[in-house]
């Protein structure tokens, strides 16, 4: 994997988590993971197409979804209902967006899906790409932390 496709997305991440949650956001080291991984119990999916394939996840506990959909929609949630979740997936959207008005700037093309919302305790992503992801840990203070979650490869 390239890193012009991970750099454009750990950025946004950043800039966008530090502004939604008007707080102290810290990137951790980054990692690769080859194999299935577990998901934290909730997770943002976007999926890439075009000149690059692959998709961008979004992981993060329940308690940080809740807290995070709570500073962006000025209320408290105590429970994962629908405004939340919109919320979660449209804050993948705007990282998405940012981390591929990026990549467009540096001459590539691809399109996104829709942000999916999964979850649940015991899931698990398998990487179907035969392509390492790369996990960039953001470290939310007190919400706890997201990590962005990115595998791409250019298209064969």
């Amino acid at each position: 994997m390239r890193v012009e496709y991970i750099n454009p997305f750990s950025e946004a991440a950043f800039n966008v988590l530090k502004e939604v949650l008007n707080a102290e956001v810290k990137r951790g080291d980054l990692y690769l993971k080859s194999t299935s991984m577990s998901i934290m119990g909730v997770a943002a999916l976007v999926g890439l197409a075009g000149d690059v394939e692959g998709r961008v996840l979004f992981d993060m506990t329940k308690e940080t979804a809740l807290a995070v959909a709570g500073i962006m929609n000025g209320e408290t949630f105590t429970v994962l209902d629908e405004m939340a979740k919109a919320t979660i997936q449209e804050l993948a959207n705007m990282i998405t967006a940012q981390a591929v008005t990026k990549l467009h700037d540096l001459g590539f093309k691809f399109d996104l899906t829709p942000p999916a919302l999964f979850t649940g305790d015991n899931m698990e992503v398998s990487n179907t790409l035969k392509v390492e992801a790369l996990i960039v840990p953001m470290e939310l203070g007190s919400f706890g932390k997201i990590e962005v979650n990115v595998a791409i490869r250019e298209r064969m």
